[in-house]
């Protein structure tokens, strides 16, 4: 047990600076009100950053963090066994995401806007809306919000708790920050715990989410990470 625990101590690790550097920027890094004006520099950056960690995209920062132990050119057994534990955990991380956010149903952020405008009575009225009603009223908020912010309200009419976004950007510097460090790669692993923070706070820039969303799916994948599976790439070697 405490071999398998020490063997997951990198990614920890990587997962901890990344909480920290997190909660660090969501204190210092100001959110303005949904309703203020939007500069395109700072629209395309959040615009970029969360998607980035979103559908359909993610799956090209997963491919690309994929193909890092190709690049290394690792043994192929080892490139299988990564890429069998992170494809776990995506899977994992997905209904793990599917399932707290209908057992929590939390109001996201922006619906609160929307009652503050006076286009519902509530956020729990905006969720009993059918999915085109929900679209009509975020589409009515638009004389009100940014472009670069309804976008995401229009793609995103669930439930906020957990954030997806952000919890595909932990499982990533979990799994691949470890794997970096693990190996002295310390300024993947840095980049990687940079982007991530971006993630982050750009789904509290965008009203998709409150701190405890992103923070919450930290934890998650912290605790999911304990199922996934180590070999030891020794063993057959000690056997011979």
């Amino acid at each position: 047990m405490m071999t398998f625990i020490s063997k997951k101590l990198p990614n920890f690790f990587a997962l901890g600076l990344f909480a920290i550097l997190l909660f660090i920027a969501i204190h210092i890094v100001p959110v303005s009100a949904l309703t203020t004006p939007v500069s395109n520099a700072a629209g395309i950056s959040f615009a970029l950053l969360t998607g980035s960690a979103g559908s359909p995209f993610f799956l090209i920062t997963a491919a690309l963090l994929c193909l890092t132990p190709v690049f290394m050119r690792l043994p192929k057994k080892t490139i299988t066994k990564v890429w069998i534990q992170f494809g776990i955990l995506l899977v994992l991380s997905f209904v793990t995401k599917t399932v707290l956010k209908h057992e929590t149903a939390i109001p996201r952020p922006y619906t609160y806007e929307l009652q503050r405008l006076h286009l519902v009575d509530s956020p729990a009225a905006f969720y009993a809306l059918d999915s085109a009603a929900k679209d009509n009223v975020v589409k009515e908020a638009g004389v009100y919000v940014s472009p670069w912010r309804l976008r995401s309200w229009e793609g995103e009419t669930n439930y906020s708790f957990p954030s997806g976004h952000t919890i595909f950007a932990a499982i990533c510097v979990l799994f691949w920050g470890g794997f970096f460090i693990r190996r002295g790669k310390y300024l993947l692993a840095g980049g990687l715990i940079i982007w991530a923070t971006g993630v982050g706070i750009s789904r509290l820039w965008l009203g998709m989410h409150f701190p405890s969303d992103v923070m919450g799916s930290i934890l998650s994948a912290a605790i999911l990470y304990f199922f996934i599976p180590e070999w030891d790439e020794n063993a057959k070697k000690n056997k011979k």
